[in-house]
């Protein structure tokens, strides 16, 4: 199954979108839970989407699935980071009003590139970073037991370190 989650402040058409458009295109959608806020003005054709979900039936679907994809987020990284399930983020764009400024870009940046955080800087680049995501994850498949999931991305010193610096400069 895969995740996906736009946050709980605003809501993230663009993302929603184009993962719709993904859907349609790949055939899939069957296999994907959006969680898109009551706020979000576009409703998705080819996968099922839920305006929220509760605190326990959100960590039972991340415990589930076997990609997340959301917006760049540090709290959905984080959570894709302890639940041990590789992420695909698009960043939320200030000059597109979906943010107060780019430091969705900038987490993107930073993050983009380590072990399970993949990055679509554009809508358009999306659909091949899925294809590329899911492909790779069929010929080796991500840790998923919790006890790994806790400590495994977070016992890299160079994340450890990369955190402390992003959270330093904001």
């Amino acid at each position: 199954m895969i995740f996906l989650t736009i946050g709980t402040h605003e809501p993230f058409d663009r993302l929603i979108r184009a993962v719709d458009q993904w859907c349609a295109r790949s055939g899939r959608g069957s296999d994907i839970l959006g969680q898109i806020t009551d706020r979000a003005t576009y409703q998705p054709e080819h996968f099922r989407a839920v305006a929220a979900l509760d605190p326990q039936t959100y960590r039972k679907t991340c415990e589930e699935a076997s990609l997340i994809i959301s917006h760049a987020g540090m709290g959905s990284i984080i959570t894709a980071m302890t639940y041990g399930k590789p992420i695909v983020v698009l960043p939320r764009r200030g000059h597109l009003n979906e943010t107060r400024n780019d430091h969705q870009h900038a987490t993107a940046e930073r993050f983009g590139g380590r072990r399970g955080v993949y990055v679509a800087l554009t809508e358009d680049d999306l659909p091949n970073v899925l294809d590329e995501v899911l492909a790779n994850a069929d010929a080796s498949p991500t840790e998923t037991t919790p006890q790994d999931a806790l400590l495994s991305p977070f016992a890299d010193p160079n994340l450890i370190a990369a955190l402390r610096d992003f959270i330093q400069q904001k």
